[in-house]
């Protein structure tokens, strides 16, 4: 629904699907797996309270509420705009490639001023009634039989989000992975050797970069051999 640094928006479908009726998404920022998924049992969480926030005020308003917000066109200042506080935050995260901006870009000016956007938004608002949103760390979560989809800020790279990779322990955090109950699903890029990941898929970032995204999953999945590419 939002943009977030680190999301999952071009490559989810390369995940497996969740085997438990109970979708668990630590470090949630714009949750697409559980997007994708949104009719299990969702319970999302995040350390950071602007994206959850946004996420309860999407989860209480109206169709007419997001087709309501203002048009986004090259060098708009959203804090200029006659706004609630929430519905700038929210714009915040609209607006940016990853990361919350206040100015609208060229990039981020498309779809008659992101109109098609909000009706995709507003389109999706009842997906997400049913959902439990909290603002807490992954350590808060109560171990329960279910799909753990979990994307932290990555070992390397994750400085880039509010609450990144300084704060976490991720010795710590590759047993409390290893001890979920159920199915664990875990992101991160093959840079990485907290858990013994696989690479999953090959993307193509910016300045015709590759890196490769990886997973570790405590069930076997077609990645444990194969790797793709994605252009």
């Amino acid at each position: 629904m939002f943009n977030y640094y680190g999301s999952k928006s071009k490559i989810v479908d390369y995940y497996p699907p969740p085997k438990f009726d109970k979708l668990i998404e630590p470090f949630a920022g714009s949750a697409r797996y559980s997007l994708k998924w949104w009719n299990k049992q969702v319970t999302i969480c995040d350390l950071n309270k602007d994206v959850i926030d946004v996420w309860e005020w999407l989860q209480s308003c109206s169709k007419k509420d997001i087709l309501g917000l203002p048009k986004l066109v090259k060098g708009l200042d959203i804090r200029e705009i006659n706004i609630s506080e929430i519905e700038l935050k929210f714009l915040s995260f609209l607006v940016a490639s990853g990361r919350p901006s206040n100015i609208v870009t060229k990039f981020m000016e498309h779809d008659n001023g992101n109109q098609k956007r909000y009706d995709k938004i507003a389109n999706q608002l009842e997906k997400i009634r049913h959902w439990k949103i909290l603002n807490c760390s992954y350590q808060d979560l109560q171990n329960e039989e279910a799909t753990w989809f979990i994307d932290p800020p990555y070992e390397f790279g994750g400085e880039h989000y509010k609450n990144g990779t300084k704060d976490i322990d991720f010795a710590i955090l590759g047993d409390w992975c290893k001890n979920r109950k159920g199915q664990t699903i875990v992101c991160e890029n093959m840079k990485a050797t907290w858990l013994p990941f696989k690479p999953m898929v090959k993307i193509q970032g910016a300045c015709q970069t590759f890196t490769t995204e990886a997973i570790w999953s405590n069930i076997p999945t077609n990645y444990d051999n194969v790797q793709q590419t994605l252009f």
